[in-house]
């Protein structure tokens, strides 16, 4: 961080005129900010300071915005990523949250959701700030974002790694379908139920690979949760 207790904000995107539009918007809103009109002046900001929270476009000149989240990706400390695309497929907002972006928010779009939207991911950095989590042999590490069983790496998706993170953090707390996406898919509206079900198929499978069976459990008309004695 650059000083003072403002949230460190880092713009990239091409266009002039939304790039100036988010600066004034967002620093009225009072965040820092910096801004960077392609992905190579982007990466040299991130290699010289710290940022809390990165606003990304995708289609940038030169290096794309997958590109610059090759870059920040297995970083000891990372700023949560949001998205802001024009990109509207599903494929695309799949792929970019594979790949370590946190949230995904689609042009045209709402300022007081963009706003809202970083100060929850913020405040998803500011509980990572937390001791690791331990159930039996597997460990998951909030800060390093690392999961292993025993000595051996689990290796997650950043969705997969968040839901099991979400429900070590809240044991014994049914969380629902909704209460998934909102926390892990940024109120995503056009992300289904059906692809919570994928995402606790996908954890429980890798899980189970690794030898730890039966942690994620359903209760009918709740949710998923793992049991606080599970």
């Amino acid at each position: 961080m650059r000083g003072g207790a403002a949230l460190n904000v880092l713009i990239v995107e091409d266009s002039a005129r939304l790039r100036d539009s988010l600066g004034r918007g967002l620093t009225a809103s009072g965040l820092t900010v910096d801004s960077a009109a392609n992905g190579m002046v982007a990466c040299q900001h991130l290699d010289t300071y710290e940022y809390e929270l990165i606003v990304l476009d995708l289609g940038l000149p030169g290096m794309d915005g997958l590109g610059v989240l090759r870059h920040i990706q297995g970083r000891t400390t990372r700023p949560r990523v949001l998205v802001l695309s024009a990109r509207d497929q599903i494929s695309d907002r799949v792929d970019a949250l594979n790949r370590g972006a946190d949230d995904y928010l689609v042009k045209p779009f709402s300022f007081d959701e963009l706003v809202a939207r970083l100060h929850a991911l913020a405040r998803r950095s500011k509980d990572a700030h937390t001791p690791r989590l331990s159930i039996g042999a597997l460990t998951l590490d909030p800060v390093e974002r690392t999961v292993c069983v025993e000595d051996e790496w689990l290796m997650l998706t950043p969705r997969e790694f968040s839901l099991l993170e979400l429900l070590m953090r809240h044991r014994g707390r049914a969380f629902s379908r909704a209460e998934i996406l909102e926390r892990l898919a940024g109120c995503d509206s056009t992300v289904s139920d059906r692809s919570v079900e994928v995402l606790v198929f996908s954890l429980r499978r890798k899980l189970e690979h690794a030898g730890i069976g039966e942690l994620v459990h359903t209760r009918r008309g709740f949710g998923y949760l793992i049991p606080k004695n599970g």
